[in-house]
């Protein structure tokens, strides 16, 4: 980063007092101008911080699952709850591996979501929600208080990309404290519960939900990105 700020400083005492004798005849104010367009995207890109999708994202966009998705919603795969790669396989291939991910983390007598799962035990959660009853697992995310919810309630979420950047997302699941809790947005926890369902009235239809057990306030990861294992 300081090499390249001494760069950009080279550059702008260059163009700023170097001399080019080629474009002598040049006005003063052309001159201007493009040193101003050439030097304010190397500025701008070497000194101001790159941007983190936080709940500000989720909040103006929302989320939602892709079966009430609005076809004609040109963000309709950007924010959904759960996890959905059925458009990247042909049909039987999709059912196949989806039950052989349910098969493999039901069995677990403790799933632990992580970089390595994350999203592939979340679709298997979300489409055998009964396989995954009462049992433990565990998560960490960024909480995200959505609508409708109890004050013991809120999401717990990650930003995961599942094919490209086009199509990332938010996804993670709902989670229950045994009483009232007042954490903020973005606040990042990890924590641990038994899986139950519970009708959640914006869908209008039944999600899981995580019972916790056990939880605590972390930093926010260093790679706070989840991406998809094929």
């Amino acid at each position: 980063m300081e090499q390249g700020r001494q760069q950009a400083a080279s550059y702008l005492g260059k163009a700023l007092f170097g001399h080019d004798h080629s474009h002598e005849n040049n006005t003063w104010w052309k001159k201007t101008i493009t040193y101003v367009l050439v030097i304010f995207p190397i500025l701008t890109g070497l000194f101001l911080p790159v941007a983190t999708l936080d709940s500000n994202i989720v909040r103006a966009k929302g989320f939602h699952f892709a079966e009430i998705d609005n076809d004609k919603d040109q963000y309709a795969n950007h924010q959904i709850l759960k996890p959905d790669t059925s458009q990247y396989y042909e049909s039987s291939t999709y059912k196949k591996m989806l039950r052989q991910d349910m098969e493999k983390y039901s069995q677990l007598n403790q799933l632990d979501l992580n970089d390595d799962n994350y999203l592939r035990a979340l679709e298997a959660i979300y489409n055998y929600p009964g396989n995954f009853n009462n049992k433990h697992i565990s998560i960490m995310g960024f909480v995200y208080h959505g609508d409708a919810l109890q004050k013991n309630q809120l999401f717990l979420f990650r930003f995961g990309i599942i094919h490209c950047i086009a199509d990332a997302g938010v996804f993670g699941l709902m989670v229950q404290f045994p009483h009232d809790v007042t954490y903020k947005d973005d606040t990042w926890i990890r924590a641990q519960g038994t899986l139950s369902e519970t009708y959640y009235s914006p869908f209008k239809q039944t999600i899981p939900v995580l019972k916790l057990d056990t939880w605590h306030q972390v930093e926010k990861p260093k790679s706070p990105y989840a991406y998809r294992k094929y």
